[in-house]
């Protein structure tokens, strides 16, 4: 089970210590002054959405998210200090699954309606999965990445893009080396996780040259399952979900920094995992917890015992789940249900 996967032991005993250490201190110095205003049009109007643990890697700790009353923005409230970021986001790629193939094309054929770019930036690209699905349906693209971690750098190792930069576009000093750079700049599902969305996105916008196109694709927060699954529904994972924006809220952010939407769509973007992910997140909960460096003890032999027999019982939940997502998506992303969306706009010349 994805979601409650361990490191080898020989890892885990050697980071122990270190993560014990930390954990002594307290989890609240973690987490950043309370905010009394949205982050995304300054409104004071606060309604409390959805307290959480860590869904994902069960890290100690409680997480809220907030909403604006005012513009529906949703957001973690308290956020994260940058120590609070680096010890909750500290081994969590052996818990992500990079989009498939599939979709990486689908996001790809969604622009082939255009003149071929000569060079195209994926923002938060990871590892380059994206860079190297595009490369087959554009050759003639260059390609650079931008990733707050060094897996940027990874990605450059192995050709899947030219150009690395390791930190958020509103890093210092990096948008000035790519203002006005590119014609295509993509941003997949990256905004929701990053401390200050409004600004990225407004610094994507700043990466491209007059005429560029930017693509995006976002967590829906209206989506049904959000109420309907709580803090199971992968849109809510704490901590990652810093931020969830509605569409309206980036229409109008575009529209306002001379960008023409040329195209939204809420149906394709939805990605049929709501059931399946949730059902596997609770039942990982259910089961007795696995050796995780972040325990003060390891877990006895009865605990290994009765995990390893008690897991195969789960298979059958989660395959129901998984067929249920599938079977349902025809219906589901054509409705109210749908839990992503995409946005391709232009960024006008200046007159």
């Amino acid at each position: 089970m994805s979601s409650s996967a361990p490191l080898a032991a020989p890892e885990i005993d050697l980071r122990r210590a270190t993560y014990l250490a930390e954990l002594a201190q307290g989890t609240e110095r973690f987490h950043a002054p309370r905010r009394d205003s949205c982050p995304w049009c300054g409104g004071q109007r606060l309604t409390t959405r959805l307290t959480a643990p860590d869904v994902i890697q069960r890290k100690p700790g409680t997480f809220t998210l907030d909403a604006c009353d005012d513009c529906a923005h949703v957001f973690q409230n308290p956020g994260l200090t940058p120590e609070g970021m680096a010890f909750y986001h500290r081994d969590r790629d052996q818990y992500e699954r990079p989009p498939s193939r599939r979709r990486n094309r689908q996001r790809v054929r969604a622009m082939l309606h255009l003149p071929e770019p000569e060079s195209w930036l994926d923002v938060g690209t990871g590892d380059g999965d994206f860079p190297a699905v595009a490369q087959e349906l554009l050759p003639y693209t260059s390609f650079d990445g931008t990733d707050p971690t060094p897996r940027v750098l990874r990605a450059r190792a192995t050709e899947r893009v030219e150009e690395a930069y390791v930190g958020h576009l509103t890093t210092p000093g990096l948008l000035a080396q790519l203002r006005a750079r590119y014609d295509v700049v993509s941003v997949f599902h990256r905004l929701e996780q990053c401390p200050s969305p409004r600004e990225e996105l407004l610094a994507a916008i700043a990466a491209l040259r007059p005429g560029g196109h930017l693509i995006l694709e976002l967590t829906n927060p209206h989506s049904a399952f959000a109420a309907l699954l709580g803090k199971w529904w992968p849109g809510h994972a704490q901590p990652g979900q810093v931020h969830l924006i509605p569409l309206p809220n980036v229409h109008k952010a575009l529209e306002s920094h001379n960008c023409t939407v040329l195209a939204t769509d809420e149906c394709t973007p939805h990605t049929p995992t709501d059931l399946a992910t949730a059902a596997t997140r609770a039942l990982a909960q259910a089961l007795p917890s696995p050796d995780t460096p972040w325990r003060a003890t390891p877990p006895t032999v009865l605990q290994h015992t009765a995990r390893a027999a008690l897991t195969p019982a789960t298979i059958p939940v989660r395959l129901t789940a998984a067929a249920l997502d599938h079977t349902l998506a025809p219906v589901l992303r054509r409705t109210g249900f749908s839990n992503a969306y995409r946005v391709i706009a232009r960024k006008n010349p200046v007159p």
